[in-house]
């Protein structure tokens, strides 16, 4: 393994998000958790608990392993997420939130299957796409179609849980990887033509979905009904002005946003932290992103430089659609904002694919200083 040392930019913009995210939360959940739990930090004690403690320990593992290994791994992983997926349909195992069944429970514990399903598709098609090469990718049915019947499972057991938010990210880390990869701009094309018409098919089968696309293209109709989160979650971000109304000063947080430790958390912070805050907030992001991609680039293994690339892809997804569902400029999917909202199974699953990430990081550190020192 290199000795070489991992992207210092990349661990302290991490460390940065990760902090900022459990303050946020903490200032966020208070009401609901007092309310809920009569304890006013108790989302942050179960983040920390179920999301921080287990993820920085998977964090620090997989630093410590080769990255390579998990091209071994790859198969067996994606089975095992499969299987998971389906535990969610067996009564006594699966359990509900809301209309959705997208939960494993077990006693007081519960684990997001999606979200490993995430982790899990990344390694699979980050090896396969290793193996076959940019020119078989090509060959609609010795490359591209073989492909499909994996990533097929994979959405079909996330919809029918159903978790729209999550195949939506599953669908766009998907797209730009086999981009990346080299496949046809014209087989693309199709992909993305035949993902629209399911994405259709889905929302006419589902009054809920329909309900939804009418309140994102018109949200101001029924503001008591199904268009109430999104104009709650406007008269949010609005009240914040250009300054904010304070760290935990939010009004929106009591008992009137839906989801405030969810989807909705950035509304509270736009409101609580104001829009020159928040911008700056979203510029770490957007930095944390970029240091992502600078690693990949800098890679100069075709399964390191494509499992980076899928991270990268994954996280800034998440928080497009995330924010762009709290703006208007996306329908409501229920997905929670990277690093900030709660949710330990995403924290967790995050922290490990990042400690991948890292790993592959000091392994190519000497070709990432030569490549900076020539540009």
């Amino acid at each position: 393994m290199s000795n070489g040392q991992t992207d210092k930019k990349f661990l302290i913009t991490l460390g940065i998000l990760v902090a900022f995210g459990l303050v946020m939360l903490a200032f966020a959940s208070g009401p609901i958790a007092y309310q809920k739990f009569g304890d006013a930090y108790w989302y942050v004690k179960h983040q920390l608990e179920f999301g921080l403690l287990p993820g920085a320990i998977l964090f620090f593992v997989a630093y410590n392993i080769d990255y390579r290994a998990w091209k071994r791994l790859a198969k067996p992983l994606f089975v095992a997420s499969l299987f998971m997926l389906l535990l969610v349909f067996v009564p006594g195992i699966g359990a509900d939130w809301g209309t959705s069944k997208s939960w494993i429970g077990i006693g007081s514990f519960s684990l997001q299957p999606a979200e490993i399903a995430k982790f899990a598709l990344l390694v699979y098609l980050a090896a396969w796409l290793e193996r076959i090469g940019a020119d078989d990718l090509r060959d609609l049915y010795g490359g591209l179609l073989p492909l499909l019947v994996p990533l097929g499972a994979v959405a079909a057991l996330v919809m029918l849980q159903p978790d729209m938010g999550s195949l939506s990210v599953i669908a766009a880390t998907v797209f730009i990887l086999l981009f990346l990869a080299g496949a046809s701009r014209l087989h693309l094309a199709g992909l993305f033509a035949c993902g629209i018409a399911a994405m259709w098919l889905l929302v006419k089968s589902a009054p809920y979905r329909a309900a939804r696309l009418m309140t994102f293209l018109h949200p101001e109709l029924d503001p008591q009904g199904v268009g109430y989160h999104i104009n709650q979650a406007f008269l949010a971000i609005g009240s914040g002005g250009l300054f904010g109304l304070g760290l935990g000063h939010s009004r929106q947080k009591y008992m009137y946003l839906p989801e405030v430790v969810g989807d909705s958390i950035f509304a509270v912070m736009a409101e609580e932290l104001g829009f020159f805050m928040t911008v700056a907030v979203l510029a770490l992001m957007a930095f944390f992103i970029l240091r992502l991609i600078s690693i990949a680039h800098g890679c100069s293994d075709r399964f390191g430089r494509l499992f980076v690339a899928g991270v990268a892809g994954w996280v800034m997804s998440q928080v497009l659609f995330n924010i762009g569902s709290m703006i208007g400029i996306f329908p409501m999917t229920g997905l929670p904002l990277p690093f900030v909202s709660y949710g330990g199974t995403a924290l967790m699953v995050l922290l490990a694919a990042l400690g991948v990430v890292a790993n592959i990081s000091r392994q190519h550190a000497p070709a990432m200083r030569r490549m900076r020192q020539r540009v």
